[in-house]
């Protein structure tokens, strides 16, 4: 993936995106997204996206209060496994951005390691990517030498990201067209696109 589909990925899940699952298993890493804008609400509903982290994954959370990442006392360190559904709305999204893990360290008290490899640093991270994500209460940076992204169980690359893209900016300019006030889509509402 380029820059520019880093850039798209990180827009369209942070305008309405909803993490709603996590499934860690040894050294892989899984990160389940809905309501993203990609692709067709008319042909999938639910608009799914997966992120999936590999090769010397990590996973780190920030946090303030205990109490806010309570979800993640069912991840098992012996086996290194959790299957975890969740409903997060993402306030931010930020790929391989340093100053942004800054802020992180700035916002947040404290911090807890989950998965990752024996010689990690988080100041310091030497991995090939890395992602930073922002929620109301908690932050988290994820990564690994292996990046793969999914709509539907289909990989993603840079052209088929520029396909849902298309899809979604069409159903969108069509929803604003036709001004139904009795079906409203909250997406549609809520994007910044057309405010």
């Amino acid at each position: 993936m380029n820059i520019n589909s880093f850039r798209r990925i990180e827009e369209v899940i942070k305008n309405s995106g909803i993490w709603s699952f996590l499934k860690i298993k040894p050294d892989s890493i899984c990160l389940t997204f809905n309501n993203v804008e990609l692709g067709n609400p008319h042909i999938d509903n639910h608009l799914l996206f997966s992120i999936h982290f590999t090769q010397n994954s990590f996973l780190m959370f920030f946090y303030n209060n205990i109490w806010d990442i309570d979800f993640i006392s069912d991840f098992d360190p012996h086996t290194q496994k959790i299957n975890k559904k969740l409903n997060f709305k993402v306030k931010n999204i930020r790929f391989l951005d340093f100053e942004y893990l800054d802020y992180f360290f700035k916002k947040y008290d404290k911090s807890k390691k989950i998965i990752s490899q024996k010689e990690f640093d988080i100041k310091n991270i030497r991995n090939d990517f890395f992602m930073l994500l922002e929620f109301e209460e908690i932050g988290l940076v994820i990564g690994g030498n292996q990046l793969d992204f999914f709509n539907k169980n289909k990989k993603i690359d840079d052209n088929s990201l520029k396909e849902l893209s298309n899809q979604w900016i069409v159903y969108l300019i069509d929803y604003k067209s036709e001004k139904n006030i009795f079906k409203k889509d909250s997406m549609c509402e809520n994007n910044s696109l057309i405010k």
